[in-house]
C-alpha cells in the first residue's frame, strides 16, 4: 500500500513539474513574440518617419539631430533584440532577423561618422530596404503557434 501511494505521489510530482515546465515554455514563447512584435513595430514606425526626416535633415539642423537620435534608438533596439533568447519554435525567424539586424547596423555605422550623421551616406545606403526586409518578418512572428 505504501509503495502504491509513493508511486502515485512520484507520478503526480513528475506530472506537476512537467506542467510547470510546459507553462514556463509557453510564457517564454509569448514573451518573446511580444518583444519581437514591439521591435518590428518600432522599426516599421522608423521606416515610415525616416524618409521625411531625411528630407528635412538636409535643410534643418533640428531634423538632422532628430534623425541621428532615431538612428541611435534603432541601434539600441536592434542590439537588445539580438540578445533575446528565442524559444525553439522561433529560432529560425530570430536568426533571420539577427542577420538582417547585423546588416542594418553596418549600414547605420557607415552613415554615421564619429557619431555624426553623414546625410549623403544615409541617402545612398540600403537602410530602408533592410528595415523593410526585417519588418516583413512580422507576419512570421504573428503566425507562430505556441
Amino acid at each position: 500500500m505504501v509503495k502504491k501511494l509513493f508511486s502515485v505521489a512520484v507520478i503526480f510530482a513528475v506530472m506537476l513539474l512537467s506542467a510547470c515546465s510546459f507553462l514556463e515554455d509557453v510564457n517564454n514563447s509569448v514573451d518573446y513574440a511580444g518583444e519581437a512584435q514591439n521591435y518590428l513595430e518600432s522599426l516599421s514606425d522608423f521606416a515610415q518617419e525616416a524618409p521625411q526626416l531625411v528630407q528635412d535633415a538636409a535643410v534643418d539642423s533640428e531634423a538632422r539631430q532628430k534623425l541621428e537620435e532615431q538612428l541611435n534608438i534603432v541601434v539600441d533596439e536592434l542590439n537588445a533584440f539580438n540578445e533575446l533568447e528565442p524559444p525553439a519554435i522561433a529560432e529560425d525567424i530570430h536568426q533571420d532577423i539577427v542577420v538582417n539586424n547585423e546588416k542594418l547596423l553596418e549600414e547605420i555605422n557607415t552613415a554615421m561618422e564619429n557619431g555624426e550623421l553623414v546625410l549623403e551616406e544615409l541617402e545612398n545606403s540600403e537602410i530602408m530596404n533592410t528595415v523593410n526586409e526585417i519588418t516583413s518578418l512580422m507576419d512570421s512572428i504573428e503566425n507562430l503557434e505556441f
